[in-house]
């Protein structure tokens, strides 16, 4: 099935990234693509594989940690029938698939010594020899791998092989989390968000006040473009107004009622327990009215910022309508007056 690739990004580091892919797609060579989770790693191995001569061959897609450990060398070499239990007929394995195109194995680092030992001579040797069968088959496939693992730290903990690691590693391209992408967040926001409002069948984007934007800007993304992806898409789903939106929810598990684990295993359901209001300040300068201003303006930061800059759980949360809480945050600064 012929799959729609969407690379985005204006940054530095993330154009530097897919220059050197580039580069290298042209060559017969293994390309290892190092990253955190959701950064895009098989964006770029599809983008290695379409741009390489093999583009018009077969692009195999083997998920290294979504099978056990006893069904790998099956998945990647094929079997033969009766070669185990259960093996009731012949199988080529991913290798076979693969051959004169692409084999793309996602998550490397997960894959067992034994495998490591059997993928190495198909690397080294280009052939692969069934489970269950004496007879090696010669193949043509070029591997692109990824992983967000450091692998030379596994090599030095005795967990991968280093000849392998040699072998994958002609190319490395490692991959900037969004964090590091200066800029990226708001292009990412803006077309996931058009995206999700034409899939809804909403006419008009209204797009992004500048609070929920920089609100966006600002976030740590430890989840990278997916959780970005994720965030963007429920906030439009949710918003039903047709102006721009401003309720940005980071976790979506958030909740008063959340459950919480006990020891045991037992799970119970409680609220938080109500923040006890801060004194004021005993040596703060200033009369009373400005104390209280100034009590006011700090209890509507730490509330904006405990429920992650939305403004109507925070109206919410502090028993006031969405238009008082607005009113007050002009009034104390903490957005514009035009916003």
């Amino acid at each position: 099935m012929e799959r729609t690739t969407q690379v985005i990004g204006q940054s530095g580091p993330f154009l530097d990234a897919l220059e050197r892919a580039s580069r290298a797609a042209a060559l017969d060579r293994p390309v290892l693509v190092i990253g955190e989770r959701g950064t895009g790693k098989e964006l770029v191995a599809e983008r290695l594989h379409r741009l390489s001569p093999r583009w018009d061959q077969p692009m195999v897609v083997m998920n290294c940690a979504a099978l056990p450990e006893t069904l790998i060398e099956a998945e990647l070499f094929g079997h033969e029938a009766g070669a185990f239990t259960g093996a009731t007929k012949a199988r080529a394995g991913r290798f076979e698939e693969a051959h004169g195109g692409t084999l793309f194995l996602d998550e490397l680092g997960t894959l067992s010594m034994a495998a490591q030992d059997r993928l190495l001579r198909a690397v080294e040797y280009g052939e692969v020899t069934r489970i269950g069968s004496s007879r090696p088959l010669r193949v043509d496939v070029r591997i692109v791998a990824a992983t967000n693992e450091h692998l030379p730290d596994k090599v030095a903990r005795h967990q991968f092989r280093a000849d392998l690691l040699d072998r994958l590693s002609f190319e490395v391209v490692t991959l900037p989390p969004l964090r590091a992408r200066t800029g990226d967040v708001p292009v990412l926001a803006e077309h996931y968000g058009r995206r999700m409002a034409s899939e809804m069948g909403r006419l008009d984007w209204p797009g992004f006040t500048r609070e929920a934007m920089a609100a966006l800007v600002a976030y740590d993304w430890p989840g990278n473009v997916r959780e970005l992806r994720n965030v963007v898409e429920r906030a439009v789903y949710r918003w039903e107004r047709d102006t721009p939106i401003d309720a940005i929810e980071f976790d979506p598990f958030q909740s008063q009622y959340r459950p919480r684990t006990l020891a045991g295993g037992a799970m119970t359901v409680e609220a938080a327990p109500a923040q006890p209001s801060a004194p004021a300040e005993e040596d703060a300068p200033g009369d009373f009215k400005s104390r209280i201003a100034r009590f006011e303006r700090d209890l509507l930061k730490k509330a904006m910022a405990e429920h992650r800059f939305n403004q109507r759980a925070t109206a919410d949360a502090l028993g006031l309508s969405y238009d008082q809480l607005r009113h007050a945050l002009k009034r104390h600064g903490l957005i514009s007056a035009g916003a």
